[in-house]
C-alpha cells in the first residue's frame, strides 16, 4: 500500500534560499576567482588579486551565499582620493542565481555598511558590449532615484593598444536623489 502524499502549498515551489551577505575571507579567494572565470565577459584577475580584495578591501567587498556555496561578489573600494566615491571593481553572479535581483542586493548591502556611511557617488567601467552590467547598474540608479551618467574613460586605441573595448566611466550621483538614498 502506497503512503498518502503530503499536500504542500504551491508557493513552496517557488521558494528559494535567501542568499546571505557577508565581508569576504582570504579563504574565499580561490574559489571568488572560480566565479569570476565563469562569468563572462568580466576580466578574469589572477587569484592573489583576489586574495588581495578579500584581505585588504574586505569592508568594500560583499560575498553573497546561497545554500553555503559562493553565488555572488561585488569587488569595491572607496578612492584613495575622494571619500565619498565608491568605485566598484567588479560584479560577479554565478549563472544559477541570475535573474532574481542579487546584484542589486550585494549593492544595497554594501552601501549600508559603515564603510560607505559617506558615499554619495558610486563609479564603475563597463563596455559597451556588456548588457547586463549595464542593465543593473541602469536598475540599481533607478531605484535609488538616482542620476546616472556615462563617458568613455579607458580607450581601445589610447589606453587598451586595441586589446579590449573602451571602458566607460559610470558615475551613479546619490547626492542629486531626492532624499538620498545611501
Amino acid at each position: 500500500m502506497e503512503a498518502p502524499r503530503q499536500m504542500r502549498h504551491a508557493l513552496e515551489f517557488f521558494r528559494k534560499s535567501t542568499p546571505a551577505l557577508r565581508e569576504p575571507a582570504a579563504e574565499d579567494g580561490a574559489e571568488i576567482w572560480e566565479l569570476v572565470r565563469a562569468c563572462k565577459p568580466l576580466d578574469e584577475n589572477s587569484m592573489y588579486c583576489n586574495l588581495i580584495q578579500c584581505d585588504h578591501f574586505r569592508e568594500t567587498c560583499v560575498v553573497a551565499e546561497i545554500d553555503g556555496e559562493i553565488a555572488g561578489w561585488v569587488s569595491a573600494y572607496v578612492l584613495p582620493d575622494d571619500p565619498e566615491t565608491l568605485f566598484v571593481w567588479q560584479v560577479a553572479v554565478s549563472e544559477k542565481a541570475r535573474g532574481a535581483g542579487l546584484g542589486s542586493l550585494m549593492l544595497n548591502g554594501l552601501l549600508r555598511r559603515d564603510a560607505c556611511k559617506n558615499i554619495k557617488r558610486l563609479q564603475t567601467t563597463i563596455t559597451q558590449e556588456n548588457r547586463a552590467s549595464w542593465g543593473l547598474f541602469h536598475t540599481f540608479a533607478a531605484n535609488r532615484s538616482a542620476t546616472l551618467r556615462s563617458q568613455p574613460y579607458f580607450t581601445q586605441a589610447r589606453h587598451f593598444r586595441d586589446r579590449q573595448s573602451t571602458e566607460h566611466m559610470v558615475t551613479i550621483d546619490f547626492s542629486e536623489a531626492p532624499g538620498r538614498a545611501a
